[in-house]
């Protein structure tokens, strides 16, 4: 055993004899029985270490194991091969990640008894010793074992957390009655059959978001057959207690599914930009998917672009799952290049589309699978930053850059395109309107006319394409910053105080309490005095404010009897209930009160 790592033969008797001097025959005849010959315990070891590295690739390309999104169930034959699994992944970057959950709880009586030679250990021992590493550093909880504790720890992570825990390796626990959403993949190395097979491939059967479509059931004994009796015998016996999608279990060819839905994510996705105009180029897309420069275009078009995000993910899912059997499953060469370059231009018309619409994504179900896919299978170049504000927003990064490195940063794959650019840019400063527009309705109403503006004198050719650019990174400027150049030195201050004079009506007359008029005077904000114009507008929006912040209660917002507050100081200065209304839509809108 000791020379199993040899790689030059050897002959087996002498070593034999070797280790067994001192046994009588029918001893040695008892050995051989139990161990059979070297060649069947090196098979078993290569074959273990063969399926760790699977499950370890696995979870480096498939959909849900590489986003860190699902994690995975491995079932062993015996506890002590658990033991052994569990062993032979703290080598890999499952260390720390990985748990052994079984019915074994060690005890001290478990090895009295195994006596062996100084360099070896019995299963028994080693099983009892890896529970031993295994549960040293576990403070047992009150009323429970270490290793309840270890146990309902690991469970809990895997349920919650499956990122941090990405695999449980079990043998017989956890196989019926466990209920884990994250879980995708059931890798089964134990033979089984009957009820209890169907039970543990229902533990990849709930749903848990649009990235997870149904489970996997790995098979690395040959369970094909049973799994189908199986579920024609306790099909009845699901639980459909859980709510939502029934998790009916569906027994499919892989690559045959896997086929059908990449055929139906690219049939999606060309049904979803026909429309597009030719020569359905970047700014066809933008048009179809963002507007064509109509106020209302961006907001009414959402959806489209919901179902873009959506349906590009998609493809990215199914491309991903059966990419490296694209063969087997009955492509030819022409129609795996087809598809690659598919997913590489719809990935191009989503990132177009998002930077045209100024919209970040929710990605946390999508976005890691797409970046390695990306990178491992379209031949992606590695990413590099292409400037100290790759995170920040176009109209920052014009403020910031000006518009010709904002340009050259962020829209270079537009090549040139000064339409798509344009219209990029629009879309962009069109957004921060609409997203801005609640907390000061008439200053953004202001900058929507501008840019209305702008926009028509570029469609009429009625301005050159610099002054365009310079008019247009202008207004996005005053956009980002919300504030005009001319703004007062206290309202530059305030967003809040700043919404409340562009808001305020310009004929409240008799309106304005008692104490509020023309002329000079001191008030006082923060550590600072300013004097003031003769401006009763911004006299009357510098008392609102300190009114608000004066009487306001704590998470005031939604709390109707609190929010009464507010309106009451209000009134007692605007006089007038509907305006009372209108400008308290605004406070409510901004973060500072």
């Amino acid at each position: 055993m000791g020379l199993c790592g040899l790689r030059r033969p050897i002959t087996r008797r002498p070593w034999f004899e070797a280790k067994t001097r001192g046994l009588n025959d029918w001893q040695k005849d008892e050995l051989k029985k139990k161990w059979g010959t070297m060649q069947n315990v090196l098979s078993s070891r290569s074959r273990m270490d063969r399926l760790v590295s699977d499950i370890v690739f696995d979870f480096s390309v498939k959909p849900r194991l590489s986003s860190e999104r699902g994690n995975a169930i491995l079932v062993a034959a015996s506890i002590y091969e658990a033991c052994k699994y569990f062993m032979l992944f703290q080598k890999t970057p499952f260390r720390g990640k990985c748990a052994l959950v079984t019915s074994y709880n060690p005890q001290a009586q478990d090895i009295t008894k195994e006596e062996v030679g100084a360099n070896s250990e019995t299963d028994k021992q080693f099983i009892y010793n890896t529970y031993l590493d295994l549960l040293e550093d576990v403070v047992a909880k009150a009323g429970m074992t270490k290793t309840e504790t270890y146990e309902e720890r690991a469970k809990d992570l895997f349920i919650g957390e499956p990122a941090n825990m990405k695999l449980l390796v079990v043998v017989d626990k956890l196989l019926t009655g466990f209920d884990a959403p994250p879980c995708t993949y059931l890798y089964i190395d134990k033979s089984m059959q009957d009820h209890g097979l169907f039970q543990a491939i229902c533990r990849t059967n709930r749903l848990d978001g649009e990235d997870k479509d149904f489970g996997y059931v790995v098979d690395y004994k040959d369970l094909f057959k049973k799994v189908e009796n199986a579920i024609a015998v306790y099909s009845s016996e699901l639980d459909h207690s859980a709510g939502g999608v029934d998790p009916e279990v569906l027994l499919q060819d892989r690559l045959k599914k896997g086929k059908e839905r990449l055929d139906n994510a690219i049939e999606a996705l060309e049904l979803l930009c026909e429309a597009v105009e030719e020569p359905k180029e970047a700014l066809e897309h933008i048009r179809f998917f963002c507007g064509n420069e109509i106020a209302s275009d961006l907001e009414e078009r959402e959806p489209h672009r919901a179902t873009l995000y959506k349906a590009t993910a998609a493809l990215a899912r199914a491309y991903a799952g059966i990419v490296d059997e694209l063969a087997r499953a009955g492509y030819s060469e022409a129609d795996i290049a087809r598809i690659k370059s598919k997913l590489s231009h719809y990935v191009d018309v989503r990132e177009i589309v998002r930077r045209a619409s100024g919209e970040s994504l929710d990605v946390n179900a999508y976005e890691a699978d797409m970046r390695h896919l990306i990178d491992t299978y379209i031949e992606a170049d590695e990413p590099r930053k292409i400037s100290p504000f790759d995170k920040v927003g176009l109209l920052e990064l014009i403020v910031k850059t000006g518009i010709a490195d904002a340009i050259s940063a962020r829209l270079g794959a537009l090549k040139g395109n000064k339409n798509a650019i344009a219209e990029t840019i629009e879309n962009n400063v069109r957004k921060k309107i609409i997203k801005e527009q609640l907390t000061d309705p008439a200053y953004f109403e202001r900058m929507s006319t501008l840019l209305d503006e702008i926009i028509a004198a570029r469609r009429a050719k009625a301005i050159e394409y610099e002054d365009y650019l310079s008019r247009i990174a202008e207004l996005a400027g005053r956009v980002e910053s919300g504030l005009a150049d001319d703004m007062p030195e206290p309202l530059r201050r305030s967003p809040g105080l700043r919404a409340l004079y562009n808001n305020l009506k310009r004929d409240t007359g008799g309106g304005i309490a008692p104490g509020v008029g023309a002329g000079k005077e001191k008030i006082a904000q923060g550590d600072a005095s300013y004097t003031l114009p003769g401006d009763p507008m911004l006299d009357l929006a510098m008392r609102l404010d300190e009114a608000v912040k004066r009487v306001r209660p704590d998470g005031w917002r939604g709390v109707q009897s609190r929010e009464q507050v507010i309106k009451r100081a209000l009134y007692e200065l605007l006089r007038d209930t509907t305006e009372v209304e209108r400008i308290f839509l605004i406070i409510k809108a901004q973060a500072e009160y």
